[in-house]
């Protein structure tokens, strides 16, 4: 096993499974952030530079094909409408405090000993049902063009390329919509987003404190902690675990949870999707043939570029298409969330989180969690 101090003497390599395992990440990624621009004020082309910068930091930091990912539970949540924009800024920059101070103390590992395995499967399975029936919804609007899009995305599944299936159904929506703008156009993206909004020093900070940038409610509280629950489950045990078998990279829950952290203090108030880093994208990265952190450099150059022609596209994209994505990222999410050892607990939690919310599931799992465990011992 490789050591942390090990990771700056990683070489480097541009070889052609990085850039295939570049696009093994970004299936996991394009489709959320496509969603969450189309269906919120968030500027697809400020999102995909925040991903970019941070496949590039946390991949020459840790040396290894690290994944930068969109906070799941979070994003399923303002993508179904359960949180608004404000909330959600809200919810991903509490979360990175938590993190940031958690990975700082060295405790994420005794708090997530503390948290029941199928509780944590319980919320990944509440968020992709809310993803689903988004989906749905969505996809009602057009059922021809729907329909098109899934026979697309079922056509690569039945090639043997489930992961890349919802990249497909983009790639389609993405076609759809350029017969409509055209090819698109280069612009630099604006960044006067987030809380700055074109004030700078003291003053972005009394905007902050005073204006609607943040929304301190129930829901965004209830969300935050769903969030952590995943995140500490799979964006940080998960992950580290993973990089050590793929990689041999000494990499601990607690240095993950703190990297998460201080990116999404630095990004979320200026108008990123909160991010969090995730075994997914590692294991995407891997099968798609990435073996060094050339993958994250080359993924974090093709989001930039991809920034800069983003907007008018979002603009265009076809909502039932969009639909047909949220149904395949649910899906996979899905599977996931199956891989528990008490499936009662976990669909319990999930099904509540879509008939309520996925915080007041969490808490209601952990209860649960408690008093089966008592009643077992």
């Amino acid at each position: 096993m490789g050591t942390t101090a090990d990771l700056w003497d990683r070489t480097t390599t541009f070889a052609p499974g990085d850039v295939t395992g570049a696009v093994g990440d970004s299936v996991t990624v394009l489709p959320v952030v496509v969603a969450v621009s189309a269906l919120t004020e968030l500027r697809l082309p400020v999102l995909l530079l925040w991903f970019g910068a941070f496949q590039v930091v946390w991949g020459l930091r840790y040396g290894a094909p690290v994944s930068v990912e969109p906070m799941k539970a979070l994003a399923a949540l303002v993508i179904a409408g359960s949180l608004t924009v404000p909330e959600l800024a809200l919810a991903g920059t509490l979360s990175g405090v938590v993190l940031l101070s958690l990975g700082s103390v060295g405790a994420l590992g005794t708090l997530a000993e503390r948290i029941d395995p199928a509780v944590i499967r319980g919320v990944q399975l509440a968020v992709a049902l809310v993803l689903a029936r988004t989906g749905l919804e969505l996809g009602a609007g057009a059922p021809g063009t729907a329909l098109a899009a899934a026979a697309v995305g079922g056509a690569v599944v039945a090639l043997g390329y489930r992961r890349a299936a919802a990249l497909a159904v983009l790639a389609v929506g993405v076609g759809l919509a350029a017969t409509e703008t055209g090819a698109p156009s280069v612009a630099v993206p604006n960044l006067d987003v987030g809380i700055l909004r074109g004030n700078i020093g003291v003053a972005v900070v009394a905007e902050a404190a005073t204006g609607d940038a943040f929304a301190l409610t129930t829901d965004a509280l209830a969300a935050t902690g769903a969030q952590l629950a995943m995140t500490v489950g799979n964006a940080a045990v998960a992950t580290s675990l993973l990089l050590d078998d793929l990689y041999d990279a000494a990499v601990s829950p607690d240095e993950l949870a703190t990297s998460m952290g201080a990116m999404n203090l630095l990004a979320v108030p200026l108008g990123a999707l909160p991010m969090c880093h995730g075994s997914g994208g590692v294991a995407g990265k891997h099968a798609f043939g990435a073996r060094t952190a050339g993958a994250n450099l080359i993924l974090g150059v093709l989001y930039a570029v991809a920034a800069l022609g983003a907007a008018e596209l979002v603009a265009a994209f076809p909502m039932a298409a969009l639909g047909v994505v949220l149904a395949l990222v649910a899906v996979e999410l899905g599977k996931a969330s199956l891989d528990t050892d008490s499936l009662g607990l976990t669909a319990g939690v999930g099904v509540l989180g879509v008939v309520t919310n996925v915080g007041l599931a969490f808490a209601a799992g952990i209860a649960a969690s408690v008093v089966l465990t008592r009643l077992r011992s």
